[in-house]
């Protein structure tokens, strides 16, 4: 289907439905953090639309919640606190933009370079897998909430057909919900006090040296993650965007996102492979539609009763889909070293890869003063030391 034959109403249709793919990502990832879910939608929205301006509106990206600070925001906000989380999230635009300088100014070779996939798998893979735990104790709370919305999520994924095969995630959250509506007792006290129409309730940051210091490497992991998805939705369009309009605008894209998302409450954007899973299917790839998804989740955002609405929904349902989610992210670290034939016999590379994940598995914490390091991010910068330091077999010969 080619869009410019769409009229501008079926336009609007397609671009809703790429947000819903993204929907439940987009607002799962505030729940399970103590963020609101109304910010969260308005920050995807105006962060892609920052993300369309900058790359010129060529790339057929959307962006929304990362899962990436799942754990960081939670660790940060017990020991800082909620505006201090927040400077430290808007810090992680500073590593964005750093990373965007040194494209363009030396080249995407120096990336290469640094993050081969014996590095980004790992990472990818420790993404997953860290949360893990959170996806199994909220699951517990009900473990029939959880099994309804996780065999839903499961059998959408198998057998549904068209648009209904790209939100398996949206359709487990909401036959979950409806059996917890007539099973279990639901509160919906909150959805009828609500205000139709209001803006979110925005946070603002207060500084916190602390907090930046500890959510800055954790930004190591979504910038290996933005790296593969741009190559990933170019294959997708058979289109070269890191050359145009330039990986280093894309990276300056998504730095802006988590700026504005960080100065208003909300959690850190990252590019969506699941709309460019869907962008595939349809074939519909015209960075328009991705736009007007963008505008629709802004218009989202502003109904209140849509945000009490979705904190009304049970931690089990949202637990049961969880254990899909993240064991769905630690496969696509392992598929990505398979699609870039990592060579793991080789022992220099099975080096790499086995101590970072063991120490991002492992809950190894690195300690000076008052900076810390930890988890994926510290794994991260494991591998990436690694795979400079450690010489090749050839070379070792």
């Amino acid at each position: 289907m080619d869009t410019k034959h769409l009229s501008p109403f079926q336009q609007g249709i397609v671009g809703v439905q790429f947000l819903f793919v993204a929907f439940g990502a987009t607002v799962i990832v505030p729940l399970l953090v103590g963020l609101n879910p109304s910010v969260a939608l308005f920050t995807a929205g105006v962060g892609t639309l920052l993300f369309h301006l900058v790359t010129k509106g060529k790339v057929p990206i959307y962006l929304g919640s990362s899962f990436a600070f799942i754990a960081p925001i939670t660790e940060s906000t017990r020991l800082y606190g909620l505006p201090g989380t927040l400077c430290g999230l808007v810090s992680v635009a500073g590593v964005y933009f750093c990373i965007s300088m040194l494209i363009k100014w030396r080249g995407i070779r120096v990336i290469e370079k640094l993050f081969p996939s014996t590095v980004i798998g790992p990472v990818i893979i420790l993404i997953g897998l860290s949360l893990a735990g959170t996806g199994v104790n909220m699951a517990k709370e009900n473990w029939v909430l959880a099994i309804c919305s996780l065999s839903t999520a499961v059998l959408v994924s198998l057998l549904a057909k068209g648009i209904w095969k790209l939100i398996p995630i949206f359709c487990g959250i909401v036959v979950g919900y409806l059996v917890a509506c007539v099973g279990y007792n639901i509160n919906f006290q909150p959805i009828v006090d609500a205000s139709w129409i209001g803006l979110p309730a925005f946070v603002t940051p207060v500084f916190s040296w602390q907090a930046i210091l500890f959510m800055i490497p954790v930004a190591i992991a979504p910038v290996i993650e933005h790296i593969g998805d741009i190559y990933t939705i170019g294959a997708v369009t058979d289109n070269n965007y890191v050359k145009d309009p330039g990986l280093h605008r894309t990276m300056l894209g998504d730095g802006l996102a988590c700026l504005f998302a960080g100065f208003v409450g909300g959690p850190p954007a990252t590019t969506y492979s699941e709309v460019t899973g869907a962008i595939s299917l349809t074939k519909i790839s015209d960075p328009k539609v991705i736009r007007i998804a963008a505008v629709t989740a802004i218009l989202f955002s502003v109904i209140g009763k849509i945000s009490a609405l979705l904190q009304s929904i049970p931690s089990a349902v949202l637990g049961g889909i969880m254990l899909l989610l993240f064991g769905t992210i630690a496969s696509a670290g392992i598929q990505s070293m398979i699609h870039a034939q990592t060579k793991l016999g080789q022992t220099r590379n099975m080096i790499i890869v086995s101590l970072t994940l063991t120490v991002g598995i492992g809950g190894a914490v690195l300690s000076w003063g008052s900076f810390s390091m930890s988890g994926i991010g510290l794994a991260a910068v494991l591998g990436m030391v690694l795979n400079l330091i450690l010489p090749h077999e050839s070379t070792v010969k």
